[in-house]
């Protein structure tokens, strides 16, 4: 039997996490790695007090915006249980899996722009997003400061 490579090891981690998530379409995990310590796990759930979607069987994620979701993302959810101190130079990795089918969402391409910033402020390095359960995509955090998706076509960068 092959040993399992720890980026799986931990996209495999992440992926189990997710199954703790409340949203009726997709759910996500989150973890943030620092020196082959987990640090931080996160969850795609609705705000701590407040009713979870697959509890009503309400859900505004089936609608055009994302913008409309009840839910704290789990990128974010895994920040704010992390001191800032451990997060600086580690690596999150990511699993979203569709909640009708079960399958990872191969078609995962990026955190979203709330996020990113998130991401950044937090000091982790690299994000890895698992696109299918051997293959998964590589972030380098700093390109996403030096490519600002936020700023308008034409904006100068500092």
């Amino acid at each position: 039997m092959q040993r399992k490579d720890k980026l799986n090891y931990y996209l495999d981690i992440a992926q189990t996490v997710s199954e703790r998530g409340t949203c009726m379409f997709t759910n996500s995990g989150a973890i943030i790695v620092k020196n082959d310590s987990i640090i931080a796990t996160g969850y795609t759930g609705s705000p701590r007090g407040r009713k979870n979607c697959i509890d009503t069987n309400i859900c505004a994620c089936g609608s055009s915006t994302a913008d409309n979701c009840r839910s704290v993302h789990a990128e974010a959810n895994c920040i704010i249980s992390a001191a800032y101190s451990e997060m600086i130079g580690g690596t999150m990795y990511l699993c979203s899996v569709d909640k009708a089918t079960g399958n990872i969402k191969s078609d995962e391409e990026d955190c979203c722009s709330m996020c990113k910033k998130l991401v950044i402020n937090a000091g982790i390095d690299r994000v890895i997003i698992r696109k299918t359960p051997t293959e998964y995509k590589e972030i380098i955090v700093r390109d996403w400061v030096f490519n600002d998706d936020s700023l308008h076509a034409g904006a100068l960068y500092k």
